[in-house]
C-alpha cells in the first residue's frame, strides 16, 4: 500500500517533535515535508532544532537532513505532501489565518493547535467520542470553497484526564462537575533543565486552562446542527488548573453528581465497556483498552501510568462515595501523546479510514 505523504507545520517545537516520532514508520502516513518559523527555513532539520531536542529517545536519522520549509510557504508544501499536522508557536489570530490558508490550498489540516477550536464548522474531536462531528467537514469545505480542503482539531489536553471518564457516565444524567488537575511541565513544552523554577515547586495557574476546562468538554459532548457544532448545555463544569513538576502526565481530581446516582458497579462497568471508532476499526495508535480502572489505593500514578497502550490509553482510580457530590474519582492521561500529537495522530487515522483526505 502506498503511503499518504504527510507534512509538519511547526515541526522543531516540543509537539512538532512529538509527531515525528509517532510518525516514524506509520502504516499509513509517511512525513515528507517539515515547516517551522522563517528563521528555520533552508536549514536541515538536525541544524534547526540544535540541542533542543526534546523527546526521550533519540532524533530519528529520517528526519536529520531533511530540509525544513518556511511554513507561510504554502505553495512549496503543497508540492511535497497531501495533509499537514500544525503545530505551531504563534498568536492565535496567526494561526487561525495560516490554518485557513492551508485549507483552501486545498491542503487539510489536522491540528494541535487551539486557535479553531470554537470555529463553528471546525470538529474538534476525540475519536471515541464524538466522530460524529466529522460530518460537519461539509459545511466547512462548503464555507472556505474547497474541495479537499479543512480544518479538524484536537481539544485541550487537560480536559482527556477526566472527559473520557465523564462521557460512558453521562447516561445517568451528570448535573456538577467540579475537577482539579495536576498539569506537567511538557504541557508548556518545557523540560526541568529549561523551566529549573518548577523543581520543587507548584503553580497555582496556568493561562487560559480553566475557561477550556469548563468549556471544551461541553462542545465535545454538543450536536452537528446546521453546519455547525453546538455545544451541549450541561453539565456546569468548574475547573482550577495547577502545574506540577512531573514531565509528562495531566492527572485530574474529579467530583461528580447525578441526576439518576448510579452504583459503584454501574460506573466500573460503563468504564470497562466504553469504546468507540478507533477500537472497532483497530485503528494503529488507538488503545486496546481505552478506559483502565485501577484497584490500588495509590493508583494512577504519571510515572507508573501515563504510558499505558503506548501513552494512548485513560487511567482511573480511587472511585468513591462523596459526602458532598455524588462520586470522586481520579484520572491521568499522557498530555503530549493522547492530550496532543497522538491524538491528532489518532484523529488523521479515522480521517484516512473515513475518506476525508480523498
Amino acid at each position: 500500500m502506498e503511503k499518504m505523504k504527510v507534512g509538519v507545520v511547526g515541526a522543531t517545537g516540543m509537539v512538532g517533535q512529538r509527531f515525528l516520532t509517532l510518525l516514524e514508520n506509520h502504516p499509513y502516513f509517511e512525513v515528507t515535508a517539515l515547516a517551522a518559523s522563517a528563521r528555520s527555513a533552508g536549514k536541515t532539520y538536525a541544524e534547526a532544532v540544535g540541542d533542543r531536542w526534546k523527546m526521550k529517545t533519540p532524533m530519528p536519522e529520517q528526519y536529520k537532513n531533511m530540509i525544513v520549509h518556511d511554513a507561510a510557504n504554502i505553495e512549496e508544501m503543497g508540492k511535497l505532501c497531501s495533509f499537514v499536522f500544525c503545530a505551531v508557536d504563534m498568536k492565535k489570530d496567526e494561526i487561525k489565518a495560516l490554518e485557513e490558508a492551508y485549507a483552501k490550498a486545498e491542503i487539510p489540516v489536522v491540528s494541535n493547535n487551539s486557535a479553531n477550536r470554537w470555529t463553528p464548522d471546525v470538529p474538534m474531536v476525540i475519536p471515541e467520542i464524538n466522530d460524529a462531528h466529522l460530518e460537519v467537514i461539509a459545511a466547512q469545505r462548503k464555507r472556505l470553497g474547497t474541495k479537499r480542503g479543512f480544518i479538524a482539531v484536537k481539544p485541550n489536553c487537560s480536559i482527556q484526564s477526566y472527559v473520557p471518564a465523564l462521557t460512558p457516565l453521562r447516561k445517568f444524567g451528570i448535573k456538577e462537575v467540579v475537577a482539579t488537575t495536576y498539569q506537567a511541565i511538557s504541557g508548556a513544552g518545557k523540560t526541568f533543565k529549561e523551566w529549573p523554577e518548577m523543581i520543587d515547586n507548584v503553580i497555582p495557574y496556568i493561562g487560559g486552562e480553566e475557561e477550556k476546562s469548563e468549556q471544551e468538554p461541553l462542545r465535545v459532548w454538543g450536536k452537528v446542527e446546521n453546519g455547525e457544532i453546538v455545544k451541549a448545555d450541561a453539565p456546569v463544569i468548574t475547573t482550577q488548573c495547577i502545574r506540577v513538576p512531573v514531565t509528562d502526565g495531566h492527572t485530574a481530581a474529579v467530583f461528580v453528581r447525578f441526576e439518576n446516582k448510579p452504583t459503584k458497579e454501574e460506573i466500573l462497568e460503563a468504564w470497562k465497556n466504553f469504546k468507540g471508532k478507533p477500537q472497532e476499526m483497530k485503528l494503529p495508535h488507538a488503545p486496546e483498552q481505552f478506559i483502565t480502572y485501577f484497584e490500588e489505593d495509590n493508583r494512577p500514578q504519571a510515572a507508573l501510568d501515563r504510558d499505558i497502550y503506548g501513552g494512548m490509553g485513560v487511567t482511573v482510580g480511587r472511585l468513591r462515595e462523596d459526602t458532598l457530590y455524588d462520586y470522586k474519582f481520579v484520572g491521568l492521561s499522557h498530555n503530549t501523546l493522547r492530550g496532543a500529537a497522538g491524538g491528532a495522530v489518532l484523529i488523521a487515522e479515522l480521517l484516512y479510514k473515513e475518506g476525508y483526505f480523498n
